[in-house]
Formats: structure tokens, sequence, C-alpha cells
């Protein structure tokens, strides 16, 4: 029976959403088509009549989950534009580091998409570059001698590889793990607010309160 445009639509979404969840929790290289199909309660002719290769379903599923992680990091200040401080707070917070399905898919995958093809590396590099930017954009003043973009640059890579080192620490040494989201977070505040040289090396950071932010389940 011939396949409705709506049924492949919905089919294609299925797989993409099933397939992100699975690398994310499993790994790229340690899911296989058969458990996404399974998964996603479709056939592997239903797979294969959307994407050539498992490495087409990697990019686009990648997309997707960075997609849909960058609107949670967009929405940290309750739909007003977030601070640097809002997305030191929700990108640093226990609940991401425990969340590997339903967090960045950037954290999940970093450490695997230098092993995979062009494409994959496509869509990991436009997420990366579009939280580079909201990032940029929630800085505070340049005193120090780095430029607001390599500023951006520099935390953007440290969100993601702090939170792999948090999580691969956390089952082994929990107390470990907490030290260094919370390190990132004193560290990282720091070099966004452009503060001087004297600030960064005496370890000190502004004196305004700390904020303590709601998190979506």
């Amino acid at each position: 029976m011939k396949v409705t445009k709506e049924k492949s639509a919905e089919n294609r979404a299925r797989l993409i959403e099933t397939a992100g969840r699975l690398f994310r929790e499993r790994g790229i290289d340690g899911v296989g088509v058969a458990e996404i199909c399974k998964q996603a309660g479709l056939t592997h002719g239903a797979l294969y009549a959307q994407f050539s290769t498992k490495q087409d379903i990697a990019a686009e599923a990648l997309a997707h989950g960075q997609e849909l992680g960058y609107r949670c990091l967009m929405d940290t200040n309750g739909g007003r534009p977030p601070t640097l401080d809002h997305f030191l707070e929700y990108y640093l917070s226990m609940e991401t580091r425990d969340n590997l399905a339903g967090s960045c898919a950037m954290s999940a995958s970093a450490s695997e998409i230098g092993r995979q093809d062009e494409n994959v590396s496509a869509s990991f590099t436009d997420g990366f570059n579009k939280v580079a930017k909201a990032i940029e954009a929630a800085e505070g003043p340049n005193a120090l001698g780095p430029s607001t973009r390599e500023r951006a640059l520099t935390i953007t890579a440290a969100l993601i590889g702090g939170v792999a080192v948090a999580r691969g620490v956390a089952k082994a040494n929990p107390a470990l793990s907490e030290e260094v989201l919370q390190a990132l977070k004193n560290v990282l505040g720091t070099i966004g607010e452009g503060a001087t040289p004297e600030v960064v090396r005496e370890g000190k950071r502004s004196s305004k309160p700390a904020r303590t932010l709601s998190r979506r389940p």
C-alpha cells in the first residue's frame, strides 16, 4: 500500500526524534538502525525510504536535538532575553548533567563527532555556532584582551566539554562532578562579564547576588 505524504512525514519525524534520543543516551556508534526502527515502531523499509545511510539520520537527529536544546536555552528567562547567568545556571545544572536523553545534544555527542562524516560534523558546527552567537549577545562589556567572539567561543566549548566531564566522573565521584559544574559557573561567569585581568587572576566575581532559577522537568 502506498504511503501518503502525511504518513511519510510522520514516519520521518518519529525516526528523527527516536534516533536523537537514542544517540544522546548511548552515542551514535552505540545504536544501530535496527534499534532505531524497533523503538520508533517502524520497519527497516520505512527508515531507508527516508534516509540513505545511518549517517544521514544521525545528521538530522543531531540538528533536531540541538534545535530543541537551543530553544530551552533561550527560554531560561521566561520569554525575556536571557543573560549569561541564565545560560550558565541552566546548562551547568544537575538536571542537565543527569538528563542525557533530554538535554544538549552537543555535550552528549561531542566526543564522537570527529569520527562521523561531514554531514554530521556540519550539523554539530551549525549548533555550536548558534549557541556561541547567543552567548556573545549576552556577554558583558569587554575589559579583557580577547574579543567578545573569542570569549563566546571559549565559554561555549567549555560548557559542552565541562558537562561531558561532570557526567564522566559523576558515578565514581559525585562531589567532584558538582565541583566541576560550580567551578565552570564561577570562571565562565567572570570571563563573560568582561572582568579586568586582575579580577580573573584573583578569582573574584562581581558583587551581584547569585540567581536561583526555576527548572523545567
